[in-house]
């Protein structure tokens, strides 16, 4: 834990105390981080460095030239290697180097391909680093909505990590820290200080004690804001850590006291704490914003205090300085004057491959929808025409059957009909035969009567008489086959007719089979008068006129 504490408050307490030097302190925590996630670089570190790996820095920044050629061959590895992770890792090692050497050119141009990378293997992680100092840069030349912005951004996707136990809450924290910077920059001390309570809370929460980049910080705010006693104590303590684990951020502490001192107005005090810094530096190649705020600082004091050639002396290294870095010759200023848009143009190149990439998918969609409907056209119009065949294919069948049926029928009609009235036939010809039987008996009743001498007339009668019917008999017996062959002939005329009487429905039959009235007399054994006047009231009941057909209306039942 202590190296993790270590690595974190390197960086962290990475104080920003004038605008031009705001850019390096969180350029310089992409590279902790970058320590701290690649562990297999802090396994494979000295013999010296695992004894007291707060030693690492002080050992990699007193010959950073022999650290920057070593980052260089890793870099040159890994792309050979295609190793993503550990080339965007060497990257941001790369440059957090040069943003402590002040050559802010090369360190942005490593974090915008470093970001560049991070984007394409989708890593959230690395990409929340560099938001960092991207806000930094923004920071740097004034424009601050947008170092917001990125601050803002990197902040968002930690705390999404963090939420997702992907991360734990030092990351927050550094989050916090360079929003912490940005407003006491600026100025905005209140601002300043609620973060520096949510760090304080955050470290609360998880149970670790305040670490030494936070009470530095706290620390000086107390001095800007005229709580000495307490400043100095809380950077006192802050000092102790640093000069036990690591040297070189002593640069930054010694320039913390400085500013201290200089707002109480201690001169004196606040000149050798600068001077301090400033022999650190020699001794460190690391914090070198540092080193031009001091500078600055002690051309201030020293022109107060009349020692004009010293003021002069620290002057003339701060125009030095900043000519290096920001002059019209500088490589920085060709790098950073608007800001390197490298990532920009290749998120637009991104963006306009994915827009035509997005085109050509629609226009082959589109095709492959007109396809589709095509397809669905000719299977709509191939089910419609085989519906329209099967139907008619099935009516057609449905009609021959309906046909084939209905010819049926009327065969069977027909042979029903041919049955019946062949039927009726025998049945006419039977009841005739039964009336020229007793036509028979009656001529021979005469002729006998005439010769009452000759033969036994009452023998002969009685022989007649058992072979003659009765009128009544003969009626039954032509009535009972009548209504076997007619079986619902009676029924029809009872329901359509119910006023018809027993005699009216004898008649009917009669007429039906086409008796004449002579015939219909001698089978019911009446006169001829009666069955004309049956006949005459049948028409009545029948409400029929003499010029309709009795024998065609009575057929029809």
């Amino acid at each position: 834990m202590n190296q993790f504490h270590f690595e974190l408050s390197s960086f962290l307490c990475y104080s920003k105390p004038s605008k031009i030097v705001a850019i390096t302190p969180l350029i310089c925590v992409v590279f902790v981080l970058t320590i701290l996630t690649n562990l297999t670089s802090l396994a494979q570190s000295n013999s010296t460095s695992r004894e007291n790996p707060f030693k690492s820095n002080e050992l990699k920044y007193s010959n950073s030239d022999s650290s920057i050629l070593q980052l260089k061959n890793a870099i040159e590895l890994h792309r050979d290697n295609k190793d993503t992770v550990n080339l965007i890792l060497s990257l941001n090692e790369l440059s957090s180097m040069y943003a402590h050497l002040l050559d802010y050119g090369n360190s942005y141009d490593g974090y915008w391909e470093a970001l560049i990378l991070a984007d394409q293997i989708n890593n959230n992680l690395f990409k929340a680093k560099i938001y960092q100092e991207l806000g930094w840069l923004y920071s740097f030349y004034h424009r601050d909505e947008e170092a917001l912005k990125y601050f803002n951004l990197g902040l968002t996707i930690n705390k999404e990590l963090y939420e997702l136990k992907i991360i734990d809450a030092t990351y927050i924290i550094s989050d916090y820290f360079s929003l912490i910077n940005f407003y006491r920059v600026n100025g905005d001390y209140i601002t300043a200080a609620k973060y520096l309570d949510s760090c304080y809370q955050l470290q609360k929460e998880i149970g670790n004690p305040p670490m030494n980049y936070v009470v530095a910080e706290d620390g000086y705010l107390d001095g800007m804001q005229g709580d000495f006693d307490s400043a100095f104590e809380k950077l006192a303590e802050s000092q102790k850590f640093f000069e036990k684990n690591d040297r070189s951020y002593l640069i930054v502490i010694h320039t913390m006291l400085g500013n201290v001192f200089r707002n109480m107005g201690d001169l004196a005090k606040s000149a050798a704490e600068y001077n301090q810094a400033l022999e650190l530096s020699k001794q460190f190649q690391s914090h070198s914003n540092y080193k031009l705020m001091s500078h600055e600082a002690l051309a201030s004091i020293y022109a107060l205090t009349n020692d004009f050639p010293r003021a002069y002396q620290h002057s003339k290294e701060v125009n030095e300085i900043n000519a290096e870095i920001f002059g019209p010759d500088s490589k920085n200023n060709k790098h950073l004057f608007a800001i390197n848009d490298q990532y920009r143009l290749q998120k637009e190149k991104e963006k306009e491959l994915i827009k035509e990439q997005h085109i050509a998918k629609l226009e082959n969609e589109e095709r492959i929808n007109t396809l589709k409907l095509w397809l669905l056209g000719v299977v709509l119009v191939s089910l419609v025409v085989y519906g329209y065949l099967l139907v008619r294919n099935i009516r057609r069948k449905h009609l021959l059957e309906k046909s084939a049926l209905a010819e049926r029928r009327q065969m069977e009609r027909q042979k029903s009909s041919e049955i019946l009235e062949l039927k009726n036939k025998e049945l006419t010809a039977t009841a005739l035969q039964l009336i020229e039987k007793d036509e028979f008996i009656d001529k021979l009743k005469n002729n006998l009567s005439d010769d009452k001498g000759l033969v036994d007339v009452n023998s002969l009668k009685r022989m007649i008489k058992s072979v003659q019917g009765t009128p009544g008999s003969n009626w039954k017996e032509f009535e009972a086959r009548f209504t076997a062959i007619n079986q619902s002939f009676y029924e029809n005329l009872q329901k359509q007719y119910p006023e018809l009487s027993q005699t009216d429905l004898k008649i009917c039959a009669l007429v039906k089979l086409n008796f004449s009235s002579k015939e219909m007399a001698s089978l019911l054994g009446i006169s001829i008068e009666s069955v004309h006047t049956s006949r005459y009231r049948l028409r009545k009941k029948f409400s029929i006129d003499r010029t309709e057909n009795l024998t065609e209306f009575i057929a029809q039942f």
